[in-house]
């Protein structure tokens, strides 16, 4: 797939240089290369093609709503171990209803809120720029610009086809933006809490662009109406939901985020400084690109007599204060395990779009109207475009916590996903499974049997109530309890490894396990790899004997 990425993009570097000088004026012209980027940016998913461990957590929790068991991970227990409540029950409701595979749901659906985000930039920056100047033609190869960048976002791809839910947060942010572009302020409100609904850092944007509105009306450059308006569409959604979360589940804070809360305030921004400088050094184009265009925002020269100027200025503004205020946040929370920068995976797209609209509305509103690019226009912005988007391309593909992490951990993905099932053919129901890693084990297992997270993600005890564990790696869930796990839950098998198969038999047996439980090892048929579980002591040679009965894997005792 790295072969038809790169020719994708080289079929829209060449299209887009052809056809820039009539892309203003020949809306068939802007539709075809709309539509390779699209194509473009459709390639550039499927050359990482893979669907992310935490994403098989969401579907568990589908799956039980798909299956009568409510929004549940362990039938029978109230716990949200999930934070994107919009997703959960989309996938939900697509198989409750229609049948639909939740995995191949999600897959689809995370490729098409990533193709609408591409779509979404164009409209927005052209949305943007169209407000200087209204009576004047206008100038859409700028948000032609934005939809290429969009497309070449390296985070963006990596996730478009990973089941989470981060396609669909930058959809509806970009959303929100155009909403408050259009001055439909309740629909703005709407759309952030349905952003907040799909992950916890919509409150983050909402507060950005509700301060924005309330700027906005003391400089009487809007209405009071405005934030007002915003705050009511915002609660006409999130009002409800809160009530029924804290009616259903009994707490505010979600279960997921209390498994991550509680770790020294040094160590979180640590990580999230380490976070952030991998992520500075992957996507400089970008932001060299948002730091040109923010210098030459400040340094234009600001006419009040050029209409819509002020206005589209500060949109452009709130844009950037959205992709930084995000920035700042995440880097503030510490960042995430995940390869290619999950939780930034929104940050390039909207500095695209931020650094697209703020030469569109310089340009516009320097110049002469004219309905034809000319001068550094007809040959800067696309080379520029064409440039970051090139090594975007190529950071995708040869940085090492891209590509090669993101396949690497597809492999280890399919070995956990191999032993999932493997349980869910052998075990008996009600079966109780301790898992240090809860997604794709956990989802192919099956709702009929109880899983156990060590890391409290989807055990309400353990998130709120467990010790942090030690904090040299990387970030995550810090709370642990094994004696509530080993004596309360009572597990008869636990599984330790997160990482699939070794390449060893491994007899070592777990400190946290050692004395009331045994270890078994299993070789997977026909290759060199090794699982080893523990079983229940008291249970361990009938549980032994009914895995072994599976002709995939074959008991192979250590030796005494």
């Amino acid at each position: 797939m790295i072969v038809v990425a790169v020719a994708a993009w080289l079929v829209l570097a060449v299209f887009v240089l052809l056809t820039w000088s009539r892309i203003n004026t020949h809306k068939g012209w802007r539709v075809g290369v709309l539509l390779l980027a699209c194509a473009f940016s459709l390639a550039h998913q499927l050359m990482f093609s893979t669907v992310a461990e935490d994403a098989y957590i969401s579907f568990r929790y589908a799956l039980n709503i798909a299956e009568g068991n409510g929004p549940v991970f362990n039938p029978g227990e109230r716990v949200e171990g999930y934070s994107n409540f919009l997703w959960v029950i989309t996938l939900g409701l697509l198989k409750a209803v229609f049948g639909l595979d939740i995995v191949g749901s999600a897959v689809v659906l995370g490729v098409l809120c990533t193709l609408g985000c591409v779509v979404l930039a164009y409209l927005l920056v052209n949305r943007v720029v169209r407000l200087v100047r209204p009576e004047s033609p206008d100038q859409p190869a700028f948000g032609i610009a934005a939809a290429v960048l969009t497309a070449a976002a390296s985070g963006l791809a990596a996730y478009g086809p990973s089941g989470l839910e981060t396609p669909l947060f930058l959809l509806l942010t970009l959303g929100l933006c155009l909403a408050v572009t259009a001055e439909r302020f309740v629909i703005a409100g709407v759309l952030v809490a349905l952003a907040t609904m799909t992950r916890p850092d919509g409150v983050v944007v909402g507060a950005i662009v509700g301060l924005w509105l309330l700027l906005a009306a003391a400089r009487n450059r809007a209405s009071w109406w405005a934030p007002a308006g915003y705050v009511l569409g915002a609660l006409v959604l999130a009002v409800p939901w809160t009530a029924w979360r804290v009616t259903y589940y009994g707490y505010l804070i979600p279960n997921a985020l209390a498994a991550k809360m509680g770790a020294p305030l040094d160590w979180q921004l640590s990580r999230g400084w380490d976070y952030l400088s991998g992520f500075t050094l992957a996507h400089e184009g970008f932001l060299l690109l948002a730091a040109a265009m923010i210098v030459a925002l400040l340094l234009a020269r600001t006419s009040t007599a050029v209409p819509g100027n002020a206005r589209a200025r500060s949109l452009v503004w709130l844009v950037f204060a959205i992709a930084f205020g995000y920035l700042a946040f995440i880097t503030y929370a510490g960042g995430d395990w995940m390869p290619a920068w999950r939780l930034l995976a929104p940050v390039p797209p909207l500095l695209a779009v931020a650094s697209a609209a703020a030469y569109g509305v310089i340009r516009k509103s320097a110049d002469t109207p004219s309905p034809r690019p000319r001068g550094r226009l007809a040959y800067l912005v696309p080379m520029l475009v064409l440039t970051a988007s090139g090594l975007s391309l190529i950071v995708s593909t040869v940085h090492p916590l891209m590509l090669s992490r993101m396949h690497a951990w597809r492999d280890k993905i399919a070995e956990m996903s191999e032993i999932g099932s493997w349980f869910a053919d052998r075990l008996p129901a009600g079966t109780v499974i301790s898992t240090f890693a809860n997604g794709v084990l956990s989802y192919r297992a099956g709702p009929q049997l109880i899983m156990v997270d060590v890391l409290g993600l989807t055990d309400e005890h353990i998130a709120r109530h467990g010790s942090r564990i030690d904090l040299s790696g990387a970030p995550g869930y810090v709370n642990i309890d094994y004696d509530y796990v080993v004596n309360v839950r009572r597990p008869a098998l636990a599984v330790v490894t997160g990482s699939g198969y070794a390449d060893r038999q491994r007899c070592g047996a777990d400190p946290v396990y050692a004395g009331r439980y045994q270890v078994a090892t299993f070789r997977r048929a026909g290759t060199d790899k090794w699982v080893a579980v523990y079983p229940l002591a008291s249970q361990s040679a009938g549980l032994i004997e009914t895995l072994d009965a599976d002709p995939r894997f074959e008991h192979v005792p250590c030796a005494t």
